[in-house]
């Protein structure tokens, strides 16, 4: 068959042993090599070719038929070389031991085959973690951003990285830091939140796990693939650049300055018209030239060729090669096609310059060499792959914590919860029983082991009736109906169960799958937030019943909960927790752990008026103007607990001033078992202005940084954990601002009757947006600076005036609040 690289059997360059120096940096060695490749060479280094581990461990095969050339011949791709392997772990149920000995086989033969003896670099997904059999499943990504806890998912991802490495993977595609725009997407699972600071804190601190476990953290999707129009996977995305600068750039900032991740996987999305993947100003001038990012940019799948057949802006397989290298991509992905021989022959037509073949290849070496895959001892064969294993006791130990502080409870009318010991409960709901239930979309289960049905899921994953009855014997269940169908049959089944019971724990929610075989996950839209299937009817039927009812979401993404579910006593939302997700739930259930999960998402109240996040100006929240109410029944950042928590003395400073109280401050002792605000109508469902103080506003310098303090005490009779958060409202600016967004959040862990002084070091910078003029600036005036327990629940109100002239600041702005929290000694008379 015909090779897709054509062969040069020119003889080779004279040797020379510069580019293996160790001596010498890794420019200087990938600027010796280049001059040494042919063309073929080079460019054999730009792409990826899927493939399978072999369950022999003998070596790999093709997989993926129905998306490469069925008569794909490894020995002709590998003749030159190979950049990337793509998902050898990832394709098929392979034995760990026997997926690492087909791996080392693989990379062996290409180090013998190719002239400069270059292994390839290998990707896998790990969202979720290792997307590999038998591994870890953690929780998805909007379950790290329910728990407001970076340094927890710091951890996670260096494990999920330590298992790659050990298995002889380079690059994880992950994380997704693309900011959720409307709950409609069916990605909405793999995003981490609404909010651009929760999005990055967490974002940087996975990326900071995987790097120093030594593996390329993948920073995907680069740029504005979460904003599509209608909430449709792939559609365009109508964005002005401000929103752009504003929302969903600085995740991404945020990532590369404070996490170092060394990979960048751009978007599929088309803005206002100019696919990402053809758009030199995101890829080039501002992640490159304003940024100064150094690593490689990699293609998502198929995304090169899109240029041609999906977006029509270029006119061949060659033509979306010469767009994509002058944007920037490195690497094309998952396999050889637009960059095999088309580019080949467009560089030899000089349709193609080939200075930009090699700034792609000095990008992709650099990284290479930074591996150690360049180095004369490289070996194929990782140390430990006998002993190999992806899931022990200490990885499910952090896939549990996390899980545990993920849970979210959302209302607890009358202490419901935790269950009492010896009350009838009735589990109801079509994910009660249902292990799948738990996972994201990317998890290997779901993304690869529903289509083996021969293998088992290679992990335990005990379902919510499985943990539950663990816990509270006194069970029983009824499905009522599925997640997906019309089928109701079941349902009276389920009420008279609910009718028989004590208590009734109604769980209900999504199952994850791709491309319509699911009802979350990639290419699974809704077109609206009604629970899916005839979930929606069991719930009213179960509540009609008048037994006490906890209903759990287990779910990847929220679901309207409009007025007819506030006969739900109890409200508890999980998003795809993980293989110990159930046990987390039923611990939250029975109270054996006390809740302090926060919503990184609001939920919805009604299924449409959409889209819309909490980052709304004025006009973007309830008005007079409009019928329609978009105020959420649970606002973002919102979260109860077991305990109650009382705030006190707030205030704010410059930090080398003496402190003084200065705020309009609310009721700070509100109890975490009550609905809170924006369930019942209670104040401040709008994120409205408390009322000010009297005191004149502390003057905060344009380039300086201000002290907010405050103090919690747990005012309960158990261990809590409190969320405090940090919101900026800015009344008049000279382009319409978001009522309030996040600047700054901590946990604050405490035991009953303890306290601890809680403070945050707030830049100025913080403040910055994009101006009328397109510039980054920090504007001089009136700010406030909110205290709060949620986006729209404000303990304090402090208010403050930058001082200065107006003040550019660029990439290298200062990103982060920084947040202390000390113990307050307990006094005893």
């Amino acid at each position: 068959m015909e090779s897709l690289l054509p062969v040069d059997d020119s003889p080779a360059s004279p040797a020379t042993d510069r580019w293996r120096d160790r001596t010498r940096s890794p420019a200087e060695r990938a600027d010796a090599l280049i001059p040494l490749m042919t063309l073929e060479e080079k460019i054999a280094q730009l792409v990826g070719v899927w493939v399978g581990a072999d369950a022999s461990g003998e070596g790999v095969a093709p997989h993926q038929a129905d998306m490469v050339d069925s008569g794909l011949s490894w020995d002709a791709v590998i003749r030159h070389g190979l950049g990337q392997l793509t998902r050898p772990f990832g394709t098929a149920p392979v034995d760990p031991v026997q997926g690492a000995r087909s791996l080392a086989t693989a990379q062996a033969r290409i180090v013998a085959t190719s002239r400069f003896g270059i292994p390839a670099q290998v990707h896998e997904e790990c969202l979720t973690g290792f997307a590999a059999w038998r591994a870890t499943v953690y929780p998805a990504p909007l379950s790290w951003g329910a728990s407001f806890d970076p340094e927890l998912v710091e951890e996670m991802a260096h494990r999920i990285g330590r298992s790659m490495r050990a298995a002889g993977v380079h690059q994880g595609l992950a994380p997704v830091l693309d900011v959720t725009r409307d709950y409609r997407w069916g990605r909405t699972e793999e995003t981490i939140g609404e909010d651009p600071y929760l999005v990055g804190t967490a974002g940087a601190a996975y990326v900071r796990g995987l790097e120093s476990a030594g593996v390329v953290a993948t920073c995907k999707h680069f740029a504005g693939y979460s904003a599509s129009r209608g909430g449709r996977n792939l559609a365009p995305v109508s964005m002005g650049r401000r929103e752009l600068a504003d929302v969903i750039l600085p995740p991404f900032e945020m990532a590369l300055r404070l996490g170092g991740a060394r990979s960048v996987m751009h978007s599929y999305a088309e803005i206002d018209g100019v696919p990402v993947a053809a758009d030199e100003h995101l890829l080039t001038r501002v992640l490159r030239d304003e940024w100064g990012f150094s690593g490689t940019v990699v293609a998502d799948y198929f995304a090169v060729r899109f240029l041609e057949t999906l977006h029509g802006v270029a006119a061949g397989p060659a033509d979306a090669a010469r767009l994509a290298l002058r944007a920037g991509i490195d690497v094309e992905l998952p396999t050889v096609d637009a960059f095999g021989a088309p580019l080949v022959a467009a560089v030899r037509s000089g349709a193609v310059e080939e200075a930009l073949v090699d700034r792609a290849l000095r990008r992709v070496l650099v990284q290479k060499i930074e591996l150690g895959l360049l180095d004369e001892e490289w070996q194929p064969y990782p140390d430990g792959l006998d002993g190999l294993v992806f899931d022990d006791e200490d990885d499910r130990d952090v896939a549990l914590r996390l899980a545990r502080e993920s849970v979210v409870l959302l209302r607890n009318d009358g202490g419901l919860l935790p269950l009492a010991p010896g009350r009838r409960v009735a589990l109801v709901g079509p994910v009660a029983d249902d292990p799948m239930a738990l996972l994201g979309c990317y998890s290997f289960p779901l993304h690869v082991g529903v289509r083996h049905p021969g293998h088992d899921t290679g992990v335990d994953i005990p379902s919510l009736r499985d943990a539950l009855a663990e816990l509270h014997p006194q069970l029983g269940h009824v499905p009522g109906c599925a997640v997906t169908g019309e089928d109701t049959s079941g349902i009276p089944a389920a009420v008279a169960a609910a009718a028989d019971a004590d208590v009734c724990v109604l769980a209900v929610g999504d199952r994850a799958g791709m491309f319509g075989r699911g009802t979350s996950g990639e290419g699974c839209d809704a077109v609206d937030l009604r629970l899916p299937g005839v979930q929606s009817e069991l719930v009213r039927a179960v509540l009609a019943t008048g037994t006490p009812v906890v209903l759990v979401l287990l779910s990847g993404r929220p679901y309207a909960l409009g007025s007819e579910f506030d006969r739900a006593a109890a409200v508890v939302q999980a998003f795809f927790p993980g293989q110990r997700g159930a046990q987390a739930v039923a611990e939250v259930l029975t109270g054996a752990v006390n809740p302090s999960g926060r919503l990184p998402v609001g939920v919805p109240r009604d299924a449409g008026g959409l889209p819309g996040t909490y980052l709304s100006p004025v006009l973007g929240r309830r008005s007079e103007v409009s019928s329609v109410d978009p105020t959420p029944a649970f606002p973002f950042g919102h979260g109860l607990g077991y305990t109650s928590f009382d705030w006190r003395d707030p205030t704010v400073r410059n930090p080398t001033d003496p402190p003084v109280a200065d705020a309009a401050e609310t009721d700070g002792g509100r109890p975490e078992t009550d609905g809170g605000p924006g369930i019942d109508g209670g104040p401040e469902t709008d994120g409205g202005t408390p009322t000010p103080g009297s005191g004149r506003p502390v003057d905060w310098a344009v380039d300086g940084e201000v002290r907010v303090e405050v103090t919690v005490r747990n005012t309960g009779t158990r261990p809590g954990t409190e969320v405090v958060q940090l919101y900026l409202h800015d009344p008049v600016a000279q382009t319409t601002r978001p009522v309030v967004r996040l600047v700054g959040y901590v946990r604050v862990p405490l035991a009953a009757g303890a306290a601890a002084r809680v403070a945050f070091e707030v830049p100025a910078d913080v403040t910055s947006f994009t101006g009328v003029h397109g510039r980054r600036v920090v504007e001089p005036g009136d700010v406030e600076l909110r205290l709060s327990r949620s986006s729209a629940e404000v303990v304090a109100a402090l208010p403050l005036r930058l001082v200065g002239p107006e003040r550019e600041v660029g990439h290298h702005r200062r990103l982060l609040s920084t947040a202390r929290v000390e113990p307050v000694p307990t006094h005893h008379g």
